[in-house]
Formats: C-alpha cells, structure tokens, sequence
C-alpha cells in the first residue's frame, strides 16, 4: 500500500481548516492544519507535505508572501484558498508560484477533484534530465535544478515562469497558442484565463531584457508566443 499524501491546511479560521481537513481526511489524505503564516516556514520541513492549500489572509504573513517564501526552498504543490475572486488576486497568485486556486466558498467535491488533479500533475511530471541544459547564446536553461544562467549570472525564475520558458525554448521557433500553453503547464484541468500566460511571457521578458542575442520571445499576434531564433 502507497504511503498517505501528505496536505498541509493552511487557513486562519480554525473552524474552515478543521473542515477541510475533514474532507481530505475521508479521502486518505494525511493532514496538518496551521493557522498562522510564519509557523508554515516553521513547519515545512518537519512535516514535508505533498501538497498545501494556502489561505490568502493570515496573521503575521500573508498568502502571497508565505508562497514567495516557500518558493525559495520547495516547489511542493501549492492550491491557493481566497475569498477574492478578482482576475488579478488570481493571476498575482499563479505568478508568484501557486499551482491552482480555489475562489471561497467553494464545493467540496470540487476542491477534492483540484486536489487529485494538481497531485496527478506532479506525479505525472517527467523526471528532471540532469544531462541536459538547453544552451544558446548568452543563455543557459537547466532543468535539473530548475536554474537560467543569463550572461554569465544566474537569474531567479519562480517554478511556473521557469517550465514556461524551458518549454518554449525546447521547441524553438514553434508557435504555441496561449491555451496550449495554459494546458501544458498548468495542465488541463486548469481553469483560469489566458491572461495568466501573458504576465508569466511579461516576467521572463523583463529578466531577459538585454538585446546582445540571437533569440527572443516573440509575440504572434493573434496566435500566441514562441522562441525563435534568428
């Protein structure tokens, strides 16, 4: 028998995390609830989850932070739990790393599908080819540990801007529309809209901001991005 899945419930009200736990207990899921933004770094690594369900609004350290800290350390698979479903909470949420949201209140038997589609995704991920980097000029791409090298110093890309421009530039000058982007990263069971795309190609754009190269993200308007290389 597989070892439980591990999900750390992370919501101030005690009341909302006892319930979900609930939920995910019924399914097989082992559970830790914390209500507190801080104590999720504190605990992180003694209870390594498989997965956590990250409320926007907490004490001493808000949603958006507490995933831009985790994202340092873990790319564990984060759903993101908020009251506010205005676009840009969603797309502010994707970009720092989050994996999915779910918008309060939510149906249970749709946060149990969120959760088992967003864990297949990951289990579903190929292994990371530690003998490969995707070399061009000025720009190295290692997807053995998730890091671009861009003139000679490394750059930070939070997990999802990484995959996006790894998978892009490993198909150059291919044109993706932003939908097949959104299904390839995100994943199909992803239910977002196609701006999401266009604020990870505006971060990548903005780190890999010189002119010095042969390659560049290119916009095809009407269609989607690719890399091309001239």
């Amino acid at each position: 028998m597989s070892e439980k899945k591990k999900i750390m419930v992370v919501d101030d009200d005690q009341h909302i995390a006892e319930l979900i736990s609930l939920y995910l207990l019924k399914e097989g899921y082992q559970t830790m609830e914390v209500y507190d933004g801080k104590e999720v770094l504190e605990k992180i690594d003694t209870f390594q989850p498989d997965m956590m369900l990250l409320d926007l609004m907490l004490p001493s350290m808000d949603g958006y932070k507490v995933c831009t800290e985790v994202r340092k350390k873990s790319d564990v698979p984060i759903i993101m739990l908020t009251a506010k479903g205005e676009t840009f909470d969603k797309v502010l949420g994707l970009e720092l790393g989050a994996d999915d949201y779910i918008v309060k209140p939510f149906d249970p038997k749709e946060m149990i599908a969120r959760v088992k589609a967003v864990l297949r995704r990951y289990e579903q991920k190929p292994e990371k080819d530690t003998s490969k980097k995707l070399v061009f000029q000025n720009l190295e791409i290692n997807i053995s540990n998730y890091s671009v090298e861009y003139f000679g110093e490394n750059v930070d890309f939070p997990p999802k801007e990484f995959e996006l421009l790894h998978y892009l530039a490993q198909n150059p000058n291919q044109v993706f529309t932003r939908e097949q982007l959104l299904d390839r990263i995100w994943g199909y069971e992803y239910i977002g809209d196609t701006r999401t795309v266009d604020v990870h190609i505006k971060r990548i754009r903005e780190k890999l901001n010189k002119q010095e190269q042969n390659w560049s993200i290119k916009t095809v308007w009407g269609v989607g991005y690719k890399f091309e290389l001239k």
